[in-house]
């Protein structure tokens, strides 16, 4: 665990700053394909980031360290479904993700739900060790028109348990 991380629900002031987090963490994939840098592709991201925090029907979490923002995980859709999980470049490899995913895990264990369910871009190497690491196994491996993006993603799909 992250020594002084706390992890909380995300309150209608931290929209703007979690739009921020998730886009940086996005664009500084390691999973990028040359499509993604399409400025026009780069401009629809950017703004599904913007918005995601004030139409989501879901619950976002936010990690804070130092009253700093440095992730975020949501749950949208289904209940067992991790829809989002987004660091902060500056703050990868420091376990926030780890924590946030865990919380998320948690949550649904005390809710009942005996398996959490996320997806990830299958090139992803980092969200792949933090998956494994966390106990969850690729069920399907597929490709999703990715309407946000307007381009196709190449995914993995997990499950935890």
């Amino acid at each position: 665990m992250v020594t002084g991380l706390t992890i909380r629900t995300i309150t209608p002031a931290d929209h703007k700053t979690v739009g921020a987090v998730g886009f940086a963490a996005w664009a500084a994939g390691e999973a990028f394909e040359d499509c993604y840098r399409d400025p026009d592709v780069m401009a629809k991201v950017r703004q599904e980031f913007v918005v995601f925090p004030h139409e989501t029907k879901g619950e976002i979490f936010v990690a804070e360290l130092a009253d700093d923002i440095v992730g975020w995980g949501a749950r949208e859709d289904e209940r067992n479904y991790v829809s989002d999980l987004w660091v902060h470049p500056d703050y990868q490899g420091r376990g926030v993700g780890r924590a946030l995913l865990l919380h998320l895990c948690e949550l649904m264990a005390n809710e009942g739900l005996a398996t959490v369910r996320l997806d990830t871009h299958a090139r992803n190497a980092l969200a792949i060790r933090l998956y494994e690491r966390c106990g969850f196994t690729i069920i399907r491996h597929d490709v999703e028109f990715s309407k946000s993006m307007g381009v196709a993603l190449e995914r993995c799909i997990w499950r935890s348990g």
